[in-house]
Formats: structure tokens, C-alpha cells, sequence
């Protein structure tokens, strides 16, 4: 019996190696399948972060210039207030020299408005269209049965896009329908 035992324990003693060896190598397999799967995650995130950080860049150019593009609509502002008021001045209106100082101005506000289309902004057209919060800030309704409610009816100052992103939002007055109350005010007064 004791070479029984003797063998039996060899026998176990060669299982354990066996299973060993195996569990050995299921463990080497799992560790490099880890790896494998740490390796990819960490190259996805290195792919993402350049993604972002070219969109950044990208963006830093597109839109770098947004606070001078934004303060620079002052000038044009400036230019066709001057021209507006030059033109309902009664005393500058007897000047024969007046309209060849209104087409400098023009140039000059033609120029500006070409070198704002060259580096993408744009002119929001508002009168006429269906107000849009997003594009549009309403400064006062105004009642007005010839147009649909909702509708721009008048800009007070025009609104500018810097690509796709809102330079400045175009300041407009809208239509409104008649209020029934004020109609029957207006009956009133009238039939008194």
C-alpha cells in the first residue's frame, strides 16, 4: 500500500502541476486580454483629446476675433447714423458739396461692410421676417393689420452673424393684431 500511496500522491502531485500550468496560462491570457483592452481604451481617449483640442484650435481661430468683430459694427453704425442725420439737416441740406460728402461715406461704409463679408459676417435680414428669438430682440410691438402677428415690421438696428455663431442680434419692432378692447376704446371715443 505504501507504493500505492506512493504513486496516487505522484499522480495528485502531476495534476496539481497540470492545473497549475493552466490556471497559469487562463491567468496570462486574462492579464492580456487587460492589457489589450487598457491599451485600446487609452488610445480611443488620446483620439478624443486631439479631437477636442482641434476643435479648440479651430474654434480659437473662427472665432478669436469676436469681441473686435463685435465692437467694430459700432463704426458702421456711426457711419449711417451720420448719413441719416446729414440728409434731414435743413441747414446742410442748401449745400451743393453735401452729396459728394454722403457718396464718401457710402465708400467708406461699402468698404467696411465688404471687409465684414470677407471675414464672414453677415447681415441678419429681419423686416419682413417671422420674428426669431435667436436672431431677433423685439424693442416694441406695434399694431398693424397689414401683417401677420409675429412679423418683423421694422429694424432698428441690424443684427450680424460671425459665421454660424450670433455676432448681434437685430433690434426690431413687431406687428401685433389690433386688441379687441382697444378697438372698442376707439368706438367709443368716436361715437361720443
Amino acid at each position: 500500500m505504501t507504493e500505492n500511496n506512493k504513486k496516487k500522491d505522484l499522480t495528485d502531485e502531476k495534476q496539481k502541476k497540470d492545473s497549475s500550468n493552466n490556471s497559469t496560462d487562463l491567468t496570462v491570457d486574462q492579464k492580456l486580454k487587460d492589457t489589450e483592452d487598457k491599451l485600446l481604451r487609452s488610445l480611443a481617449e488620446i483620439e478624443n483629446q486631439r479631437r477636442r483640442f482641434e476643435k479648440e484650435i479651430k474654434d480659437a481661430f473662427e472665432f478669436g476675433s469676436f469681441n473686435f468683430a463685435k465692437e467694430s459694427l459700432a463704426i458702421l453704425d456711426n457711419l449711417d447714423r451720420a448719413k441719416n442725420a446729414i440728409k434731414n439737416d435743413e441747414v446742410l441740406k442748401t449745400n451743393k458739396d453735401l452729396n459728394k460728402f454722403l457718396d464718401n461715406i457710402s465708400i467708406i461704409e461699402k468698404d467696411l461692410i465688404s471687409i465684414f463679408e470677407r471675414n464672414k459676417i453677415k447681415k441678419i435680414e429681419a423686416v419682413g421676417k417671422k420674428f426669431n428669438p435667436n436672431f431677433h430682440q423685439a424693442m416694441t410691438e406695434i399694431e398693424d393689420d397689414l401683417s401677420e402677428a409675429g412679423t418683423i415690421v421694422q429694424e432698428i438696428q441690424s443684427g450680424y452673424m460671425l459665421g454660424e455663431r450670433l455676432l448681434r442680434p437685430a433690434l426690431v419692432a413687431v406687428a401685433k393684431k389690433k386688441n379687441s378692447k382697444n378697438e372698442e376704446k376707439e368706438e367709443k371715443k368716436g361715437g361720443k
